[in-house]
């Protein structure tokens, strides 16, 4: 059984077919699907699912805290699955790919007291960016 689909069963959220299947398409390391995407996937292995259901169940999982929303430059909003390991994101500024990255040391502590204006900081998002392989060959 998938990460997603165990946090889920404990979590005692209703599996149904669809949800189980949608659960299904987000497994796996660096998964970064937009809806159309998972849509696709997830009507491959049942036909019957409807549109309506597939962005319903993404956005109860995003809700739920067990799948993240990634919006880059513009580019249709992706899911990650990969909510509850600390990890930042590489993003290929060409064809979108993105790749779970995790970098070491504390991103926080390059942040001096000077430059948080007095703010409590919780929370820190860092994107890389650049060209994968494939894009780096044209």
């Amino acid at each position: 059984m998938s990460d997603l689909l165990e946090r889920l069963r404990g979590r005692g959220w209703r599996l149904t077919a669809q949800r189980r299947v949608v659960a299904e398409v987000l497994n796996g390391d660096h998964v970064h699907l937009t809806a159309d995407e998972v849509l696709a996937r997830a009507t491959d292995r049942l036909p019957e699912i409807s549109r309506a259901t597939v962005y319903n169940t993404l956005g109860e999982l995003v809700s739920l805290g067990e799948v993240l929303e990634v919006a880059t430059d513009g580019r249709a909003k992706r899911y990650d699955p990969n909510a509850h390991r600390p990890h930042q994101h590489l993003i290929c500024s060409d064809c979108g790919a993105i790749r779970d990255v995790h970098p070491t040391g504390d991103p926080l502590s390059a942040l001096p007291d000077s430059e948080r204006f007095g703010f409590t900081v919780s929370d820190v998002e860092v994107t890389y960016r650049g060209h994968c392989p494939d894009c780096a060959r044209v």
